[in-house]
Parts: structure tokens; C-alpha cells; sequence
């Protein structure tokens, strides 16, 4: 899977042919461009649903079979230029269905299918798909994708920033060595919000970035605010997007631990189970409370950041408990190139 903001978010990239999304659109332009062939086959309408039917036959093995030739390819295709990359998967479309159609002559049909035909519409639907991933990529090109994310890290509440700066003001003379090391959390913070944030970054450096915040905010909230960290099946080469968990947890201390005087709970349990990649954050709920607008907003925006990277192969849900709000996120795990 491409490292960059989307699989395809710029010209000159071929798709990513491991994403749900993709996969998905394939599927359904190509039975769709089937599905106009079959009427252009017929003499009247009711005679499609056997023509369909019959066109399928060789149609969906044939696609099911590109896809998983495609899927095997696709870091292979990645790392050739893109016009080496079309060539290739012209070539692999093209030999896919001159073999199904060899095959299709021996074992299913009686009638004879013209292999020249079949050849040229295969070509014609293949490169129809190459230019619809090409345009979508215009489409979603990096100054549009870097605009959207602008707006998304910008999200950090101006309250945080001068909450935190009276905290430290205050320990300056009492306690100094604490109040550096606040600062630090607090440099480190805006730093990440300010960096490039169009590729993934690693996960550990995420983790850490919310453990700054979360420093910063005990030092104002005391022991109102208790972290539990349950990082132990936490893969050490994973990647995620930039800041997909830290406006998690801001929200969980302005939702859920600052409207109460009591003690309050936010856990981070984050794993990983075969090719996905799960985080799940709790933090007590207060159905009272008066911010849960912002709080739907505040998802919003991480679901379309995780969009963005994955389509819809990441997904984020939330739920309401026993006085326990749940956020889960679960997304591909992509690993780090090795160095």
C-alpha cells in the first residue's frame, strides 16, 4: 500500500489494487460497462437477463481472476514508472483473457467467441478504468488532500494552548526542571501540528506525541485526570496517519474528564490482529454534558482523514456505555519499509 496521503492522490499513479475501494470500483464499472454490452447484444429487453447471464459466465471469472493477478502485482507495478506500470497491466489484462477465452472455446461454449473482439474490448474497458484512476487522481491531488488536512489539524482548541502555558507559569519557580520539561511536551506538540503531515508516520511516534499531550493536561487537571496505556501488543513497524489519535484524546479530556470534579479514566489500548490495525479509546461519559456537537464534529474529521489515506478500507465508530464513551478505529496494517 502507498505511503502518500491517498493510494492515488496524485497523476501519474497507478491504483492501489489491495484497497477495498478500488477493488469495489473495478467491479462495479466493469459489470456495469457488461451490462450495457448485453443490451447492445439484444433485439429486445427481455432478452438481456439471458444475455447478461450468459456474458457472465465468462465476464466474473475473468474479473475476479485480473483482480487477484493485479492484487499479487501490485507492489511490483508500484515500484516501475507509471507508463511501464499501464504497460504491464495491459499486458497481464490481455493475456488473462486470451487464456479465458481459449478456455471458455474447450470447456463451456458451443459457440466459437471471437478472440479479436474479446481482446479489443478488454483493452478498450482496461484503459477506460487506467483513465477514471488517473482523472480521480487529479481529483484528489496533493494540493487538494494538504488544504483538507490544513484544515483538519487546525482543530487543536486555543483553551489548550493558554491552559497549558498557565500551568507551566506556575511551576517556573517552584518547581523549574518540571515546567522545562512541559515545555518540551508543549514545543513537541505544536511541532507535530505544524510538520508535513501528508505521510504516514510511525505509530510510536503518535504514541508519543499523546503521551506529551496528556502530560501537559495532568499538569493542569491533577488527579482528575488518569491515563491507563495498554500498548503491550502495540506493533513496533506500523504506520498511521498523523494525528488520528491525539485530537481522540483531547476530545475524551474536554468530553469527559473536565466537566466532572471526580476522577476520571482515559484508557488507549491499541493492537494489531493479522493485516489490521486497531485502536480503542475510552473515557467517561456525561450525558448532561454540552459539548457533544463538537465532539461529532471532531470524528468527522478523523474519519475523513483515515478516507483519505485508506478509503474505505480504515472505519471509525463510536458508542456510547455503562458512562463509558468508546471510539474504535481499525485500519490496514501498514508496516514500514525495512531500512
Amino acid at each position: 500500500m502507498a505511503r502518500s496521503i491517498n493510494h492515488n492522490a496524485h497523476t501519474g499513479a497507478l491504483p492501489d489494487f489491495r484497497n477495498l475501494g478500488i477493488l469495489l470500483r473495478i467491479l462495479l464499472i466493469s459489470n456495469g460497462i457488461a451490462m450495457l454490452a448485453a443490451m447492445l447484444q439484444v433485439n429486445a429487453v427481455r432478452e438481456w437477463p439471458n444475455q447478461f447471464t450468459g456474458n457472465a459466465v465468462l465476464v466474473e471469472p475473468f474479473l475476479l481472476l485480473s483482480l487477484l493477478v493485479l492484487a499479487l502485482l501490485n507492489d511490483v507495478l508500484h515500484r516501475m514508472t507509471y507508463a511501464a506500470g499501464m504497460a504491464l497491466v495491459m499486458l497481464v489484462e490481455l493475456v488473462l483473457a486470451g487464456a479465458m477465452c481459449l478456455v471458455a472455446r474447450e470447456f463451456f461454449w458451443e459457440a466459437q467467441p471471437d478472440l479479436l473482439r474479446l481482446l479489443l474490448i478488454v483493452a478498450l474497458t482496461t484503459g477506460m478504468l487506467l483513465i477514471y484512476f488517473d482523472l480521480r487522481g487529479r481529483a484528489l491531488s496533493p494540493a487538494i488532500a494538504e488544504a483538507r488536512l490544513q484544515a483538519l489539524q487546525a482543530r487543536i482548541r486555543p483553551h489548550f494552548l493558554f491552559n497549558s502555558m498557565n500551568a507551566v507559569l506556575s511551576l517556573v519557580r517552584q518547581e523549574p526542571r518540571r515546567a522545562e520539561t512541559a515545555l518540551e511536551d508543549l514545543a513537541g506538540l505544536f511541532r507535530a501540528l505544524m510538520a508535513d503531515n501528508r505521510e504516514l508516520a510511525p505509530l510510536a511516534q503518535e504514541v508519543e506525541l499523546c503521551r506529551q499531550y496528556l502530560a501537559l493536561e495532568q499538569l493542569r487537571l491533577g488527579e482528575r485526570l488518569q491515563v491507563e496505556w495498554h500498548v503491550d501488543k502495540m506493533p513496533a513497524d506500523a504506520l498511521i496517519p498523523p494525528l488520528a489519535l491525539q485530537p481522540l484524546l483531547e476530545n475524551a479530556v474536554y468530553h469527559g474528564i473536565e466537566p466532572s470534579e471526580t476522577p476520571g479514566v482515559v484508557s488507549i489500548n491499541i493492537y494489531a490482529v493479522r493485516d489490521r490495525l486497531h485502536a480503542v479509546l475510552r473515557n467517561p461519559y456525561r450525558a448532561e454534558g454540552n459539548h457533544h456537537a463538537g465532539n461529532k464534529m471532531a470524528l468527522s474529521n478523523i474519519r475523513e482523514r483515515l478516507l483519505l489515506h485508506f478509503d474505505v478500507a480504515a472505519e471509525l465508530t463510536a458508542r456510547v456505555g455503562d458512562n463509558v464513551y468508546e471510539v474504535r478505529i481499525s485500519m490496514p496494517y501498514v508496516r514500514a519499509p525495512k531500512p
